[in-house]
């Protein structure tokens, strides 16, 4: 990896090489000509004439060269591909489908890759990440929670317009059906709704047989406008791996039932779950309902692409302990993005203060990790190997402290980069993030919308 441009960037071209394939043609063009925000930290110098987010490789911007202002979000292009194929590759190993959470990234661009690299669709928590992700193309959703409001179910309403657009959401309440009903029947657009079995203790979802009953009893009230296609759950609510099983166990049971019983208005139905930590487990426990006929089962982990060095890391080792399929393919998941910034102080022997803070990388899951170190002029980073101890011990609004060593060779004006843990906690601020190849080459601006 070199700080001088390169003349072949393949990594790079991923992303662009990728997430037209499935997308909706109009929105793709209309993405491709919204132009770079100049008003956005982390980028480079831009023309007066406004640049297409799609002209963002002619810019010729490059990390190390220091084209860009610091703090900056960066993602890896190579990275990004390794992650994708890797989940790709799980899934189809077990034979289900995959709908990763969008709310991880909320960026339509990555959106589109995951699609056109095979996920069956995407998955979103509130109407308004609904609407970014179908003005970004996106034409298959399960919103994983509950459509409760006037106004939230009206831009729901106001998407199924499009006959193109297939939209899920989950129900788990007698009064929750009943508003639901009572507004699509009125708007004449026929709702899909998934049956989202919960645990004590945990979120939302019917915790009991008499809970679902009534649920289901609502729901016959509402044929024409609502429309139960499937059950859903969110086992990553618990932390034990016993309980976890039993609760999907559960799930196994009741949709065997209510497939028995006929009761699924769509053909396959849907069966849903799987976070970022126990995604094997559901994989395992789902699979064999596969024999009793027409049914899909969607997993729908958000964080692989990107993946973390902190809690997310720690579960992957769960998972690759856990899988057979998970240690046949291979590699694992790798760090996708990290925050690089400067050193903007060192007031004191093995004390630096690093220019980013909460505004620029989450730390409610664990502060920022000091991955790589680089000099500007020099050949390339540097891997900061952990028996260094490089240690960030305290976060404020724009400032980080990383403790070093006292002899260690760090100035002010180098550059740190850091990994995170938990993605979406870092994502959330930033409105354009760089897509860098193996020459840290900006490739791509993404748009984010948050």
């Amino acid at each position: 990896m070199r700080a001088a441009r390169g003349n072949n960037s393949n990594q790079g071209a991923f992303v662009s090489a990728t997430v037209s394939a499935t997308a909706h043609p109009s929105a793709v063009a209309q993405y491709g000509e919204r132009p770079i925000d100049p008003l956005s930290k982390g980028l480079g110098p831009l023309p007066a004439a406004s640049t297409a987010l799609a002209d963002a490789g002619a810019l010729q911007w490059n990390l190390l060269r220091e084209d860009i202002s610091l703090p900056a979000a960066v993602l890896s292009a190579e990275r990004l591909a390794h992650n994708l194929q890797w989940m790709q590759q799980f899934v189809s190993e077990y034979r289900v489908q995959l709908a990763p959470h969008g709310k991880t990234t909320m960026a339509p661009k990555l959106f589109r890759m995951q699609l056109a690299a095979g996920a069956w669709g995407i998955t979103l928590a509130t109407p308004p990440q609904v609407q970014a992700a179908y003005h970004g193309g996106v034409r298959r959703v399960l919103m994983a929670n509950q459509l409760v409001g006037r106004q939230n179910m009206a831009m729901i309403a106001g998407l199924l317009h499009d006959p193109d657009f297939e939209f899920f959401c989950v129900i788990d309440s007698v009064d929750n059906v009943n508003q639901l009903g009572a507004f699509f029947q009125q708007a004449g657009r026929p709702l899909n709704v998934l049956l989202e079995i919960g645990c004590t203790g945990g979120r939302s979802g019917v915790r009991n047989l008499a809970q679902r009953d009534a649920v289901l009893t609502a729901l016959a009230h509402w044929p024409d406008a609502l429309k139960l296609a499937g059950v859903e759950l969110y086992e990553g609510v618990l932390d034990d791996e016993h309980a976890v099983r039993a609760m999907l166990k559960q799930a196994v049971n009741w949709t065997a039932e209510l497939m028995q019983g006929g009761i699924f208005a769509r053909s396959p139905a849907l069966l849903s779950g799987a976070g970022s930590v126990w995604f094997d487990l559901v994989a395992e426990e789902f699979q064999p309902l596969q024999i009793h006929g027409a049914l899909e089962i969607v997993l729908r982990p958000g964080c692989y692409l990107t993946h973390d060095a902190g809690i997310y890391r720690h579960a992957q080792v769960g998972v690759l302990q856990r899988s057979a399929v998970a240690r046949r393919i291979g590699a694992e998941l790798k760090p996708a993005l990290q925050i690089w910034a400067y050193v903007t102080s060192l007031p004191e022997p093995g004390h630096a203060i690093i220019g980013l803070g909460r505004r620029d990388a989450g730390s409610a899951s664990g502060f920022p990790i000091a991955a790589r170190h680089y000099r500007p002029g020099t050949e390339a980073p540097v891997e900061i190997e952990v028996t260094r101890n490089w240690e960030v011990f305290k976060m404020m609004d724009q400032h980080t402290f990383l403790r070093i060593a006292v002899l260690d060779d760090v100035k002010v004006g180098d550059m740190i980069a850091f990994d995170v843990s938990h993605p979406c906690l870092t994502f959330d601020k930033w409105r354009q993030l760089l897509v860098v190849d193996a020459n840290y080459d900006v490739t791509e601006v993404l748009e984010t919308y948050f």
